[in-house]
């Protein structure tokens, strides 16, 4: 086992099943030694998504733990489609979304949970890149989308 996938379970959490993809795209896609990552969402363990407008359905604290779900969602895609954790170098870029409405301001304190997730499982260095965090109306009434680039090892 490498050594994200230990950090993982020492953590205490656990990746929800990679979600089936839900239109025409990628969930994927190389370039070089970069890996880009569709937009996901906060899919469970259970296989249902958490749903809601943050600042008025859900909580800040809520908000962020949904963020911090896509985060495990996001990964358990990647080693579904790339085989192994181990292989990513660290993170370059996260673009992250918030459902909610014009008045709510605190889309960069809702994505800190995802964004604090890298930072534990890829440690302080490797885990924190470029942001950007906006709010918006998602798809299905997801409370948090996120797409990131991450860099890929050298073989």
């Amino acid at each position: 086992m490498n050594t994200i996938e230990e950090k993982i379970k020492t953590l205490g959490l656990e990746l929800p099943p990679a979600p089936p993809l839900g239109g025409i795209y990628h969930p994927v896609v190389i370039a070089g030694n970069q890996l880009y990552i569709s937009g996901q969402g906060p899919l469970q363990s259970d296989g249902t998504l958490i749903k809601g407008k943050v600042g008025k359905d859900l909580t800040l604290e809520e908000g962020q733990l949904a963020a911090r779900q896509v985060g495990l969602t996001m990964l358990a895609t990647i080693k579904a489609q790339i085989g192994d954790l181990g292989k990513i170098k660290r993170l370059i870029k996260t673009l992250g979304m918030v459902n909610c409405y014009p008045e709510f301001e605190q889309h960069p304190q809702t994505i800190n949970g995802f964004s604090q997730l890298m930072v534990d499982v890829f440690g302080e260095e490797n885990g924190k890149g470029a942001r950007s965090a906006v709010g918006m109306s998602l798809p299905g009434n997801i409370a948090v989308e996120v797409e990131c680039i991450f860099e890929l090892k050298e073989d």
